[in-house]
């Protein structure tokens, strides 16, 4: 199994092999060509992704500045994701995201870890786990999802929030450890914020 193999199927291997380095600085280069592009240049960002990304739906929006360890070459975008500013995609092996998906600033997917034994982290050794992001999630402001987690579809994932296990689909979740807070129920159905009323007439265009 060569270095670029063990990138992807869990196994330690040294991330500063040549063989990696040469891929990963021109995906790099084009990451910083996306993250100096103008608002106005809306057409050039969705083309510049199509280019970077390894997959991206129609209608996908990221707000520069995109940080990501491959550019985005190992993420796999849906229809109509939107991403704030600032989402880091550590992005050594695969990241599955579903479409209508959306990111709050300051998020953070991680795929890249490392291991605990000092000795082996001295000579630089990693591991990479993918992450799977289900269909029509929220993940809010400052969230951690650490390498090798599937969160559900219509999840939301609340601000801060560090996620260590699985969420399942059609809940919320919250906290550090993340964990389920409650269920997706008939209640949200009826209100959006604090008391504050659902229009029916927004429910009928879905």
């Amino acid at each position: 199994m060569d270095v670029k193999e063990k990138m992807h199927a869990g196994e330690m291997y040294l991330p500063h092999d040549e063989k990696i380095l040469k891929d990963q600085f021109r995906y790099l280069d084009r990451l910083y060509d996306f993250n100096m592009t103008r608002s106005t240049e809306q057409q050039k960002r969705q083309e510049m992704l199509k280019v970077m990304f390894a997959e991206i739906g129609e209608g996908c929006y990221i707000e520069p500045p995109l940080h990501t360890n491959f550019g985005g070459h190992h993420v796999h975008f849906g229809k109509k994701v939107y991403a704030n500013f600032n989402l880091t995609l550590v992005d050594d092996t695969h990241i599955y995201v579903g479409d209508y998906t959306m990111f709050g600033p300051n998020v953070v997917v991680a795929t890249a870890g490392h291991p605990i034994l000092p000795e082996l982290r001295e000579q630089g050794y990693q591991y990479n786990a993918p992450v799977h992001i289900g269909k029509n999630c929220w993940i809010g402001a400052g969230a951690v999802i650490v390498p090798g987690i599937t969160i559900g579809d219509n999840v939301v994932i609340g601000a801060g929030s560090v996620v260590t296990k699985d969420i399942p689909s059609n809940v919320v979740a919250v906290g550090n450890p993340c964990h389920v807070l409650r269920e997706v129920n008939e209640h949200d159905r009826e209100y959006y914020f604090k008391g504050r009323k659902i229009d029916p007439a927004f429910l009928n265009k879905t």
